[in-house]
């Protein structure tokens, strides 16, 4: 029964890995920089579910629809202001940028929302099911097929769509892009927008498992960043993997060893990883033409 449900746990907490790590994919592929307050994003999603449902009494799937919107506005700000400004003069200050933009987006919901975790419904429902002898909730069986459809479509997307195939063809050569008449700002603002959203997602779905407060997303944010470069940044389908494997992992050092244990085993473990594959699981070295 124990190893079941550290199962099921597992696999609904490495899929929200996945799904803000796929944020970071996102990104990179595009425009060859990530978003590094994609936690940030995340509590965001969660805090305004929260707002919109709870406070306002708006029905459970108006507050998600408007609180993804409202994550997919805070990309293109994060693009916006404190990426572009730096990225086209050749800067790499978007990594400091993008990690004070979460600090303060911390603070700002720390001050307006409170500090005191908050319990948020789940659109599913919220009693426990008996599998294999044990009591899971609805949600936690849901939540891996979400991302593991999400991550498929993604990969799909990018290569067999016409916009897959311009947003890919952005980081390859923007001048080339321009000149087939790709917008390329366009495209890299639209490529933040999805990320902070699927990070969004992934705070609404786990927040009825957990709680919602405003620095639940810190740690979740620097996990997520490890699980994509264990799945192989470039690759959708790896950075969902490897998010459902470190999430089994966590679980199972949890549920047997304790939580004492549980970071320094998994981090251990992507450490152990990437020495043996340096472009990740699924991932594929850059060619460098001379």
């Amino acid at each position: 029964m124990l190893l079941i449900s550290a199962i099921v746990t597992g696999l609904a907490v490495g899929s929200m890995y996945g799904l803000i790590a796929l944020g970071f994919h996102v990104t990179y592929v595009v425009s060859n920089t990530v978003n590094f307050s994609q936690g940030s994003s995340m509590m965001l999603g969660a805090v305004l579910g929260y707002t919109f449902a709870i406070k306002l009494g708006w029905p459970l799937p108006l507050a998600a629809a408007m609180a993804l919107l409202l994550c997919a506005l805070f990309g293109l700000l994060v693009e916006r202001t404190l990426v572009r400004p730096f990225a086209e003069r050749g800067s790499n200050g978007w990594l400091m940028a993008t990690v004070a933009g979460g600090i303060v987006l911390d603070n700002i919901v720390l001050f307006t929302f409170g500090k005191e975790p908050r319990a948020f419904p789940s659109l599913l429902a919220q009693k426990p099911i008996e599998l294999f002898g044990t009591g899971v909730y609805p949600l936690q069986l849901v939540i891996p097929l979400v991302g593991l459809g999400i991550a498929v479509a993604l990969q799909l997307a990018f290569h067999y769509t016409r916009l897959g195939k311009a947003l890919l063809a952005v980081v390859q050569n923007k001048d080339a892009a321009r000149l087939m008449g790709i917008n390329v700002r366009l495209a890299i603002a639209f490529s933040f927008a999805l990320s902070t959203a699927l990070a969004g997602l992934a705070g609404l779905l786990i927040a009825p498992l957990f709680s919602v407060h405003s620095d639940m997303g810190t740690l979740f944010g620097i996990k997520a960043f490890a699980v994509a470069i264990l799945g192989g940044i470039t690759s959708a389908s790896g950075v969902m993997l490897a998010g459902l494997l470190y999430g089994l992992i966590e679980a199972l050092v949890t549920a047997f060893a304790g939580s004492t244990y549980t970071q320094i085993v998994a981090f251990t473990v992507v450490i152990l990883a990437l020495a043996a594959m340096p472009n990740g699981l699924l991932g594929r070295s850059a060619i460098k033409k001379v």
